[in-house]
């Protein structure tokens, strides 16, 4: 599928910082003490994850970042989803971006399987008949049985993974944001999985993956990026920037 002129995705000079602390005041008398003596009653240094994100999605594309831990990877992808604000520059999203970052994490573990997927496609803007309407759907990827009318808590890591990877899907995103998410789940899931990610995409979805798993990013991806210290070092096929990655990380070991 040839992607459109608009991007879908846009970051733009971004930058994120974080604080490390390295003393917290955790006590009334400890902070007394510290006014009296004129010290903060916290210290923190600030370090950068994103120093200067520039990179642009267009509809229809399905793009891999690629890198080593710590360069940024899942931060610019919680940039992307609105979970981050940037500390500068700009992130642009248009229409509905679904992140899956880490599988079932929004769900409450008291609430059932089909209650914790009417929520979360609920807390996705889906009306009522949108959601009666794609809930069947969920269900029947999630292939949970009589367990999807039982709470959370009594779910596997595995049965979770399904359940919240069913209802991203199945939500019909614009965009989709992946985050190392098939690495669990059994080979039949992950399967499953892929042949619904090539039918979203097929259908002009926008994919942005993050996974260590070069050859998925090979199978899925059109483009990819390399991030090292928070910003795009190399652009291009997933080829292309694999291999200078990999030879990048060879050369450092």
């Amino acid at each position: 599928m040839t992607p459109s002129v608009q991007p879908v995705v846009e970051c733009r000079g971004v930058a994120k910082q974080f604080y490390a602390y390295t003393h917290r005041t955790t006590s009334l008398q400890e902070a007394a003490l510290r006014l009296l003596r004129r010290r903060p009653l916290h210290v923190r240094q600030a370090s950068f994850q994103v120093t200067d994100l520039t990179l642009t999605v267009a509809k229809g594309e399905s793009v891999a970042l690629v890198g080593a831990n710590g360069s940024g990877k899942s931060t610019a992808l919680r940039l992307m989803a609105g979970i981050y604000a940037p500390t500068s520059g700009d992130v642009v999203s248009r229409g509905r971006v679904v992140a899956v970052i880490e599988l079932g994490a929004t769900f409450h573990t008291d609430l059932a399987g089909r209650e914790n997927v009417e929520l979360y496609l609920a807390a996705l803007g889906l009306s009522r008949s949108a959601i009666a309407e794609r809930l069947p759907d969920v269900l029947t990827f999630a292939d949970l049985g009589d367990f999807i009318e039982e709470p959370l808590k009594y779910y596997s890591s595995g049965m979770r993974a399904r359940l919240a990877f069913a209802a991203a899907v199945c939500a019909d995103p614009d965009v989709l944001l992946l985050d190392e998410v098939l690495a669990v789940g059994d080979a039949r899931f992950r399967e499953r999985c892929l042949e619904r990610l090539r039918s979203f995409h097929a259908r002009g979805g926008t994919l942005v993956v993050v996974s260590h798993d070069t050859d998925l990013l090979r199978a899925l991806c059109s483009r990819a990026f390399w991030l090292d210290g928070g910003r795009v070092v190399a652009s291009g096929t997933p080829d292309d920037v694999i291999q200078a990655y990999l030879g990048a990380e060879g050369a450092h070991n």
